[in-house]
């Protein structure tokens, strides 16, 4: 039977088609608006990033089946800060429960502490050529947004403590409104628990009773006032904010991770027993990892920030990662992105036709990815495919000063048709210049060995170790070739396929010398440990 091609053949065109019909049978004709939520209470991190760059994606890919959509990046800058993240100045122990957007800003370069860190994200999505319109919710807390679904929550607290309670056994809002008023006295925002509403006043009393901040009370100041539900004196509890958001703004898409899976259900369930709108199609996503298996996180202190990615690859790259796959833990650190550079470069082979793939259906999705990377703008013609670890290389023993001019004169030497480095192959010199200056760590490419080969290059391993001498290693290869009866030429092809990921390029004594004994070494041992 012929599987059928959705799209462009990727999971983002399958959502965009399954959520498309779920639109129809829902009987509406509107802009289909994603969203995503932008965390501004620590520094930004690849996980962050990865809500943003899918929701978009299914944007692109709702529009490529015909249908106009709109795409809305809101920032959380009215949530409290519960933690001091990792890295960041310990003078803000004290705004602990302060709105994020009434924290100075600790580097002195924006309006807040919320304002930073929501610019790093949208730096971070301006690099990746995403279009968006931005939406703060300190701003649309102020301006009166979500009037109608603060007052409909609130009208109908006693429901809405119910289904909590039932959904996920807190009983908490049975007794609290879902709403933290500022407090007036001292300015913060979880600390506060609100009792009463007064409908006709459009107003909560409350009491300043404190709050837990990792495992420890953080004490409140003990106030009693009210305050208003609108103009920004206070926002909604996480358990209904998505519901108030998703139906205010029309939004009918929002990814999420797997890490705020029950306050997506919900809210799911307020918006759609208490506030009468169907909740947005949702696509559920694993977390990235660190390679120690820890979740990226800006408290634990190991973010894995976008702007570290870009120092040392492209916003391809990056949205290469997004794309590829939506399911499934990944551990990822900055040693991966070398190989996320190389593979951009063969799914341009395959998508421009210099590399076969047989099967329809994967050639779609291969094709398709390649061109969700570029974000439906791909490129006019192929570029020049250098291997990353190639231009490390040679930004390692490149001049200063003259490091493209040098880099382009050897590429030409090894058949390489550069005309200029003034375009995206100087834009990855200078990727793989930065890698050069700030790791020595060599990213090898997983090959297939025989056996021969296996014992060959477990026996080069041990003995680069200890030889410094560029003209002794390269003799190194060839007496071990021929030691183990491996052909020499099919040797020297296996090393470079493992150490640059081609099966031609530098002389190799030199450009193991020159990338460390130990790293080469560490790399080989990997390649032989992975086949």
């Amino acid at each position: 039977m012929s599987r059928e091609i959705i799209g462009h053949g990727t999971w983002l065109d399958k959502v965009a088609f399954q959520l498309l019909e779920r639109e129809r049978s829902l009987g509406r004709k509107q802009v289909i608006k994603a969203e995503s939520g932008l965390g501004a209470s620590g520094i930004p991190h690849i996980g962050s990033l990865s809500d943003c760059l899918r929701a978009y994606g299914v944007k692109l890919a709702v529009e490529e089946l015909g249908h106009k959509s709109k795409y809305i990046a809101f920032s959380d800058d009215m949530d409290g800060l519960r933690k001091v993240p990792a890295g960041l100045p310990s003078s803000l122990k004290e705004y602990l429960g302060f709105p994020v957007t009434s924290i100075p800003d600790p580097f002195s370069c924006h309006q807040s502490y919320g304002d930073h860190m929501s610019s790093l994200l949208l730096d971070a999505l301006d690099r990746c050529g995403v279009e968006y319109e931005f939406l703060s919710a300190a701003k649309a807390y102020r301006e009166g947004l979500f009037k109608r679904e603060i007052m409909e929550l609130l009208a109908n607290a006693k429901r809405v403590g119910e289904l909590i309670k039932e959904e996920l056994g807190q009983e908490k809002y049975v007794e609290a409104l879902p709403y933290f008023p500022v407090c007036s006295n001292c300015n913060r925002i979880y600390t506060t628990r609100a009792y009463e509403f007064l409908p006709e006043e459009g107003r909560v009393l409350y009491t300043c009773e404190g709050m837990e901040v990792g495992g420890q009370l953080l004490k409140g100041c003990g106030f009693k006032g009210e305050a208003s539900c609108v103009g920004g004196g206070g926002k909604l509890s996480w358990k209904v904010e998505f519901a108030a958001r998703w139906r205010a703004l029309g939004i009918v898409f929002e990814a999420y991770g797997k890490d705020i899976a029950d306050s997506v259900r919900m809210n799911d369930r307020i918006c759609q027993e208490v506030l009468d709108y169907p909740p947005p199609y949702h696509v559920r996503y694993e977390m990235f990892l660190d390679k120690g298996g820890r979740k990226i996180s800006k408290s634990l202190g190991n973010v894995f920030t976008p702007q570290v990615w870009f120092r040392y690859g492209s916003p391809q790259s990056l949205l290469l990662l997004m794309y590829k796959r939506v399911t499934g833990t990944r551990e990822i650190d900055v040693t991966d992105i070398p190989r996320y550079m190389d593979e951009l470069k063969e799914l341009e082979d395959i998508y421009v036709g210099k590399r076969e793939v047989k099967d329809r259906v994967e050639l779609a999705k291969l094709r398709g990815v390649y061109s969700y990377c570029w974000l439906l703008k791909t490129p006019e013609k192929p570029r020049v495919h250098v291997p990353y670890n190639l231009l490390v290389y040679l930004a390692k023993v490149a001049p200063r000063g003259r490091e493209k001019e040098f880099i382009a004169e050897k590429l030409r030497g090894y058949g390489y048709r550069v005309e200029s480095v003034e375009d995206e192959l100087g834009e990855e010199i200078e990727y793989a210049a930065s890698w050069a200056k700030d790791f020595a760590e060599i990213g090898e490419i997983r090959v297939e060995m025989t056996e021969a080969e296996r014992e060959a290059v477990r026996e080069l391993t041990a003995a680069i170790r200890k030889e410094e001498d560029e003209g002794k290693v390269q003799n190194l290869i060839y007496n071990v070739a021929r030691s183990h009866g491996v052909e020499v030429k099919d040797f020297f092809k296996l090393l470079y396929r493992i150490l640059i990921g081609r099966s031609e390029g530098p002389r190799l004594g030199p450009y193991i010398v020159a990338m460390g004994l130990n790293n080469v070494a560490e790399a080989l041992e990997r390649a032989v440990e992975q086949t």
